[in-house]
Formats: C-alpha cells, structure tokens, sequence
C-alpha cells in the first residue's frame, strides 16, 4: 500500500510494509502490549479505585452497615486486583501467541510465570494471617514489596501480631519484613 499526497508529486511515496520492516515486528508488538498493559492499569485504577458499587438498602444498625463496607472492600480489592492481573495475563498470552519473536516470546512468558507465582504466594499469605485470627486480608505482592491488608477489630494491632504478619510474608514469599506494609482497614 503506497500512501503519498497528492498536491506534491515531487514528494517521497512511503511504502507502509518497509516501515513496519524498518521498525520491527517484534518491537511493534512489545511498544503495543506496554501500552495495553499501562491502559487496562490506570483504567483499573480509575475506575475502580476502591470504590464499591452498594446496591443495599439502607440498614438502621450503624455497626451491621461498617461491617458490610468493610466486607465489601476486601471483596472489591480482590476483584480489582483478580481482573488486574488477569487482564495482564491476556495481553502477555496475545504477545506469545501473536508468533513474534523468541525473545519476545520467552519474556512474555517469564512475565506470566512470575505473575502465577506472586497469585500463589498472595493467596497464601492470605491463609496464613486469616488462620492466625484475622477475619479478612488481602495481600498484593508488588516487586521485592508486599502490601497486606486487614481487617481489624477496632484497636490497633499489637507488636506481636505485626511481627506475626511479617513472619508470614518473609516464610511464605521470601519477602524482608522491612519491605512489608500492613495496613488495618
């Protein structure tokens, strides 16, 4: 397909085929899943920033109503961060089975795999701390980092259970206690 203007006929035709040749397929295809991936996260974030949709009805009880916004938050952290990574995944298995090359390939599914294991550590550190006594927790394991929410019994968390969160983190997920951020919803 040759495109060129013409008002100019002095003008260079530009044959589509040999900037894509020029560019490279690989390179097109890893520049497109970067900006995928960067879209579906801040649609994510901006969307679904934690905020839950409440369609119940009012309820007279204060405290039975904190419990279901609080319930409702670890439910939606963990849809967000579910379809997060899940989305992810597709762009990577788009870029593995798009055929390009074994680079691009092979990195696409390193990248998959890390994903899988950070799932699987995730969800057992999220075991662990609920089998210690908390009613609800939600890990995100973000590089060397993890994040882990919980839902506390209105007081603040004693040292002890702190040092038992982190002890969960680092035997579980090999993740330095100072490289831990628990919060208390």
């Amino acid at each position: 397909m040759k495109i060129f203007k013409s008002e100019n006929p002095d003008r260079k035709k530009v044959d589509i085929k040999q900037v894509i040749e020029k560019i490279g397929k690989r390179n097109l295809v890893i520049a497109g899943a970067v900006v995928v991936i960067g879209l579906v996260v801040y649609l994510n974030w901006f969307l679904f920033d934690g905020a839950a949709v409440d369609n119940t009805p009012p309820v007279a009880d204060a405290g039975a109503e904190n419990k279901e916004e609080e319930d409702n938050y670890f439910t939606v952290s963990l849809l967000n961060r579910n379809r997060a990574r899940d989305e992810a995944i597709e762009v990577l298995q788009t870029v593995v089975d798009a055929g390009t090359s074994d680079e691009a390939s092979a990195s696409a599914m390193a990248d998959i795999a890390r994903i899988a294991a950070e799932i699987e550590k995730e969800a057992n550190i999220e075991e662990l701390v609920k089998s210690k006594g908390f009613a609800k927790c939600v890990a995100v394991i973000s590089g060397q980092g993890v994040n882990i929410i919980v839902k506390g019994e209105g007081e603040a968390l004693l040292p002890n259970e702190i040092a038992q969160i982190k002890e969960i983190a680092y035997t579980s997920a090999n993740i330095l206690p100072e490289n831990v951020v628990i919060i208390e919803k």
